[in-house]
Parts: structure tokens; sequence; C-alpha cells
């Protein structure tokens, strides 16, 4: 069985270890100015961040085609028709309906796709723990299983310092938004499990107070003293990344996994301050 997944997904795989476990990066597409870019293949985050910074218009950002997936899908089917095609939220994304209508597209291929109903580095923890599962030889049924306990077990909080990228890409209301301008409020932001959405957990008026409140809010979801399995995610954002990672590590005792830079596509709709953290006890994450 062979993997797809979307740019949006933020593992931590090297490229040997996409060859090795049959991993295949299907890319997400930023619209800049006049100019399309396919993530990972057009355009790298650093480059992207500094054209974000001079532009004039705000990002478009959009999902791959459901045909460029029947394409992929297609040729992969040639050597093995079973993939477990694995995406970011459906919620947030419409990614998973490309991805499905594209499996409809290729009927010798048996594609089971999956909502992780999260995005960047937890859906990359569910893209990885699928790889490994499938080497180790578990079938389609068990890594899926493994898949839904993974999703309901970890959790992700992000916080960013300008929210005209979220007001822009509908991620939140405008008036919502604009308010929260206004007031120079920095918020919390979480995704519930139910449709892989969005929640305001919290907010600050400074930066390094929403820092402290996200730090607050993995201490209320996990419990003080709790090992932990953590990666702390930025967009371009390696100071804030680090306070995070150092205020976490007063409480926690962490096994940490690199620190990973966002999808440039998500990060069009948060900007280049956005640090974030995934988390989830350790005992509760299977070991592979």
């Amino acid at each position: 069985m062979q993997i797809v997944t979307d740019s949006g997904t933020d593992t931590s795989f090297t490229h040997q270890q996409m060859r090795e476990f049959k991993v295949h990066v299907v890319p997400l597409i930023v619209t800049l100015g006049n100019k399309s870019y396919r993530e990972g293949i057009d355009i790298q985050p650093d480059a992207f961040y500094d054209l974000l910074d001079a532009a004039e218009d705000l990002p478009v950002t959009s999902q791959p085609a459901a045909g460029e997936f029947a394409l992929l899908y297609r040729e992969l089917a040639k050597t093995d028709p079973d993939i477990l095609s694995i995406h970011i939220s459906s919620g947030l994304s419409g990614t998973v309906n490309a991805a499905m209508a594209g499996a409809a597209m290729v009927p010798e291929a048996n594609v089971t796709v999956v909502d992780t109903k999260t995005l960047s580095v937890p859906s990359g923890w569910q893209v990885e723990a699928a790889a490994r599962a499938l080497k180790a030889g578990w079938n389609r049924e068990q890594v899926l299983t493994l898949l839904e306990k993974i999703g309901g077990a970890v959790d992700v909080l992000y916080t960013l310092k300008e929210l005209k990228y979220l007001i822009h890409g509908g991620r939140i209301s405008h008036l919502k938004g604009l308010l929260a301008s206004v007031l120079n409020i920095k918020p919390i932001i979480g995704v519930e499990k139910v449709r892989g959405t969005y929640v305001t957990l919290g907010q600050a008026r400074s930066f390094g107070n929403a820092i402290k409140g996200a730090v607050e809010q993995v201490s209320r979801r996990v419990g003080e003293g709790v090992a932990l399995r953590a990666q702390v995610v930025h967009a371009a954002n390696p100071e804030g990344a680090q306070q995070l990672m150092e205020g976490i590590a007063r409480q926690f005792k962490v096994d940490w996994l690199p620190v990973r830079q966002l999808s440039l596509v998500l990060g069009a709709h948060v900007g280049r301050s956005m640090v974030g953290v995934c988390f989830v006890p350790a005992e509760k994450f299977p070991a592979l």
C-alpha cells in the first residue's frame, strides 16, 4: 500500500524517507499577485514570505485539482492499487473533496481518503504513523484505527501577531477579526476535532503573553507534570518558536521532535509571525 498526502500535512520525513515509506505529496497552490506557485516545486517558504511582505495584494490559496489526484492515483495503481490518501481538514480546505473526486476517476485504484480533521504537524504525525505502520505489515483497518486514535489524542495550539491574513482568508469572521485588530489582540487558536475547524481558546494583548497563554492551555489539556511528545512549528518566526519551546520545557518533560517550518500555503493564512505546538501525553502516542 502506498500513501498520498498534500503539502499542508507538514511531515518531518526527509526526501529519502518519503521514498523509503512510499509517501507521495501533491502540492497545494498559493497565488500572489498574478502568479501561482506550487508549494515545494515553484517556491520555498523563505522566498515566499519575502514576496508576501512586499506584495500589495493579499494571497489566495487553493487545493490541487481533482484531476491532479487522479493522475497520481492512476500512476501508482500500476504498481499497487491500494492507496491511503491522508489530507488536511475538510473543515479548512477543499483538499479532501478533491482527493475523493480524483479517486472516483480511477476505478482501478483502491483509494481510501482520510480526513485528519486538523492540519500541519498533527496531520503530518498521522502520515508518518501510517507510513511506519504499513512498513511494519499492518493492514488497512489497523492503520485507520491507529489514525483515529492519534487524531483523538493529539492537540495543537497556535498564536500570531497579525490577523489580516486570517480575516482575508475567511478563517475568522471579518467583524470579529477587525475588532481584534483594532484592539491589538493576539488570539490563541486550536482546531476542534468534530469538524476540524479553528476555535479561539484565549487571547492576549501582547505576543509574549499569548505564548504564555498557549503554555497555560497545554497545562489545562494534559495536566501538570505530564511527559509530552511535542513539536513546535512556525511560519517564519524562529525566535517565537524558541520562546514557545522554552515556556513548555519549563513545565514539562518533553520528547521534542525537530522544529518544523509551516507549509507556506498555510502560512499564507497567518503571516510570518505564527508559532504553534503540536502535543500529546507521551503515554497516549503509540510507539512504532
